[in-house]
């Protein structure tokens, strides 16, 4: 048998164990920790705990653009939730009520007086957010492995320090 009916047998075996255990509607967990830690938001809200094993899980099988836009999404949902929790939501909305773009969100964030932003995340957060929108918006743009490698420390920054805000933890 050569490698190629090797492969081609294999391929069929995958797709038959694939079409009989499909992974779970509301999606699988990620195995692995290879950009975000999980402790960060384990016990926090079950839609947070999703993103980031779809971050975790888009760059660990390659769909680097997947991951930063999942980046991109968690950033702004964890601002959103910081402002919801001191009651402010209303200064990152639109008069229809709507939340305003990623920039504006971070623009209100690291003006907010209710809290002392650090340093570090004030940095970290346009460099997320270009990424994110990058991989969202440019059509030209394909994400690749060393773009979000060189995030990871930003986002952990980020991420810890938004939910701490968000008292999600």
């Amino acid at each position: 048998m050569d490698i190629e009916c090797a492969l081609q047998e294999i391929r069929q075996l995958r797709d038959s164990i694939r079409a009989e255990n499909p992974p779970p509607a509301e999606g699988a967990p990620s195995p692995d920790e290879p950009v975000i830690y999980f402790s960060l938001v384990r016990n926090a809200r079950g839609y947070l705990q999703r993103v980031v094993h779809q971050i975790n899980g888009s760059y660990a099988n390659g769909w680097y653009d997947a991951s930063a836009v999942m980046i991109r999404r968690l950033v702004e949902t964890l601002i959103i939730e910081a402002f919801e929790k001191h009651g402010i939501a209303s200064k990152i909305q639109n008069a229809s009520g709507d939340f305003f773009y990623l920039r504006d969100l971070i623009g209100a964030l690291v003006a907010e007086t209710a809290w002392n932003l650090s340093r570090n995340a004030k940095a970290a957060l346009p460099r997320l957010k270009d990424v994110g929108d990058m991989s969202a918006h440019s059509r030209r743009f394909i994400a690749q492995r060393q773009d979000i490698d060189k995030l990871i420390g930003d986002l952990r920054v980020v991420v810890q320090e938004l939910v701490t805000l968000a008292h999600l933890k």
